[in-house]
């Protein structure tokens, strides 16, 4: 099948974090026999040996607004809150933005005749109002939504959690044919917004790409994250506290940047993606902690425990509501209820490495039994073709 996918964006310099699950994805869809084609929603496009690229037709637009709502971030301003300028904007998308977005999908299904999808990949879907029910459904071309970002990104939580888009405003769920997500606590809340069909469709890993490597241990417990955003609490339990009971204890914690104290722990600066995995393999312990909008909604998927996996880590999880679905608690990942239970499997598992390696070792099997992107990959084609 063929394959469009209008993507949030492709260049992982832009630092939005599914961007890297995205390209596993399209990865794994050409490899299970697809043709894949990509056109970003911000920046340029980023050609690869299993995708094919249109260009960004709004790239400056894009670009701009995006550096508008860094800077209102980095003010301390939320992103996704509605200023003096929201209804200057608001005609930009309606008179530039979302013209030529319709011609240029239109202009891409004209050359390539034969697309059997259009896959939007996290992007505005009040800038794209209208578009589906306009340009594919004349084709019977099947427009589906993936989000990615559940259920932070629903209008309830998205001033909190800082997102630059506050993009369920406005939208119209109906124009899909289907909806994707990557939390099943959702599935009915988007049904009550207009979409027909709504699936379940968790994160994963290639494990071609998430392969261990063998490197001294040079930390007890790591911890990386793009931000401490939703996380304080749990930062606080699994580093802040037991880095200062443990102070034998090597704790490092790298990405952010983060808005908590982080104890006795080191900050190892930001990370590249090309260096998260030594990071990861270099610790005897990789801790999961996601945010809260993520952990307390059942059955919400990151990407996070499934990397930490296929690199064989030995995972200490916080609370996290529907991780059995993926893993056996206890076996393959380690849930704590609180700090002191936190202190007390870190030094377990310091004190015997070998069963801080054999649970990496099983949550890494288990990954390959069922979270793959391949896996994921054969389920979204199934899903497309009954479309």
């Amino acid at each position: 099948m063929k394959i469009l996918a209008v993507a949030s964006t492709m260049d992982l310099r832009h630092r939005l974090g599914c961007t890297p699950s995205w390209w596993q994805l399209w990865k794994a869809l050409h490899e299970t026999g697809n043709e894949v084609i990509v056109t970003p929603y911000l920046g340029d496009p980023v050609n690869a040996l299993w995708w094919r690229t249109y260009p960004n037709p709004c790239r400056a637009e894009s670009l701009l607004y995006n550096q508008y709502l860094l800077a209102r971030k980095a003010r301390g301003e939320p992103p996704a809150k509605d200023t003096l300028l929201s209804p200057l904007l608001r005609q930009l998308v309606k008179r530039d933005v979302r013209p030529k977005w319709r011609r240029h999908l239109q202009s891409v299904l004209d050359r390539e005749k034969d697309v059997g999808a259009v896959l939007f990949m996290n992007v505005p879907l009040n800038h794209i109002h209208g578009i589906p029910t306009e340009v594919l459904k004349p084709l019977g071309i099947p427009a589906v939504f993936y989000d990615g970002d559940m259920p932070s990104i629903l209008p309830e939580h998205a001033i909190e959690r800082g997102f630059r888009f506050n993009y369920y405003e406005g939208a119209d769920l109906s124009e899909f044919d289907l909806v994707l997500v990557n939390s099943e606590a959702v599935v009915t809340k988007l049904r009550s917004l207009g979409a027909s069909k709504v699936f379940p469709f968790h994160y994963a890993v290639d494990a071609q790409l998430f392969t261990p490597t063998i490197l001294p241990k040079t930390a007890d417990v790591s911890y990386f994250a793009l931000s401490s955003v939703a996380r304080e609490e749990w930062m606080n339990k699994l580093i802040t506290l037991p880095s200062r009971g443990l102070r034998k204890r090597r704790f490092l914690v790298a990405g952010g940047p983060f808005q908590v104290d982080l104890g006795a722990a080191q900050y190892a600066g930001d990370l590249s993606y090309s260096q998260y995995r030594d990071f990861c393999c270099k610790s005897v312990i990789n801790l999961n902690i996601t945010s809260r909008t993520h952990a307390n909604e059942r059955g919400t998927s990151t990407s996070r425990p499934f990397e930490l996996a296929a690199l064989e880590s030995c995972i200490v999880s916080q609370p996290y509501d529907g991780i059995e679905a993926w893993f056996d608690v206890g076996t393959e990942v380690e849930v704590v209820n609180d700090e002191n239970e936190a202190i007390e499997r870190y030094e377990h598992f310091l004190d015997d490495p070998d069963e801080a390696i054999e649970m990496g070792v099983r949550a890494r099997a288990r990954v390959l039994d069922e979270h793959t992107y391949a896996h994921r990959a054969r389920d979204l084609t199934k899903y497309l073709r009954g479309l």
